[in-house]
């Protein structure tokens, strides 16, 4: 599967299969969405939450991406911060009267690109 086509001057990283809802991990996707690579990496730096991390990860990822291939890391800009849904692990949960309720855990495929401007 491929998580689209990158352009000429784009440079991107994806981490699938994180264990995270989806739901969860764009709140934190739109805040970087449009900023300067060191803005965004200081603004996951400092929220609160779980999916800043594992974001954050993926956006070094795609920063180190871009300086492999001799970009200027200075002028770098996050292009695109995309959260797809993974698939589920099931899982059972006994209840009353000996049945089984189902619990959906959810994954996540993060997708992040960065692009000189």
């Amino acid at each position: 599967m491929v998580y689209g086509t990158v352009k000429e001057g784009q440079y991107r990283a994806v981490h699938r299969y994180a264990r995270i809802s989806p739901r969860k991990a764009r709140l934190v996707a739109e805040l970087i969405r449009g900023q300067k690579v060191n803005a965004a990496q200081d603004i996951l730096r400092f929220t609160p939450k779980r999916a800043s991390g594992l974001i954050g990860k993926v956006l070094k990822s795609a920063i180190a991406n871009a300086n492999e291939r001799e970009a200027d890391v200075r002028r770098l800009f996050v292009a695109e911060a995309r959260i797809d849904p993974g698939p589920y692990f099931r899982r059972w949960r006994p209840k009353d009267r000996g049945r089984a309720h189902q619990i959906l855990k959810k994954t996540s495929h993060i997708i992040v690109v960065v692009e000189e401007r």
